[in-house]
């Protein structure tokens, strides 16, 4: 469960090292973002002569959570940290690799480029 203030994970080389969330783009009263949602974030941490800089308000999708996410079939996935890749305003992210693994569900939700990035697919 991602809400405002949550710091974040880059899982991508976009030149971004740490975000912070700043909104979740869901419906209008939602706190909580979870796999797969599209997050508003700053940026806390970046690396130098990259084309992203500190405190450059960004999009991102969550591709990893603490927070268990349970499928259908009883399956529960729990990872260790909070993690998110850099997009663009279409949707397609922003770096050419994603360090780490990422959720099925995100193929299903038109992510399929990160997901083909992806080195693991849980």
């Amino acid at each position: 469960m991602i809400q405002p203030q949550t710091y974040l994970n880059v899982a991508d080389n976009s030149g971004a090292r740490k975000l912070m969330c700043i909104r979740v783009l869901k419906a209008s009263n939602c706190q909580y973002a979870h796999i797969g949602d599209v997050i508003i974030a700053i940026i806390k941490e970046a690396v130098p002569n990259m084309p992203l800089k500190e405190s450059e308000i960004i999009r991102a999708v969550v591709v990893r959570t603490c927070k268990e996410l349970e499928r259908d079939n009883g399956m529960i996935i729990r990872s260790d940290d909070n993690a998110a890749v850099v997009i663009d305003q279409e949707g397609n992210p922003r770096g050419t690799r994603v360090f780490g693994s990422v959720a099925r569900e995100l193929r299903q939700l038109n992510f399929a480029k990160i997901v083909s990035l992806a080195p693991e697919v849980l």
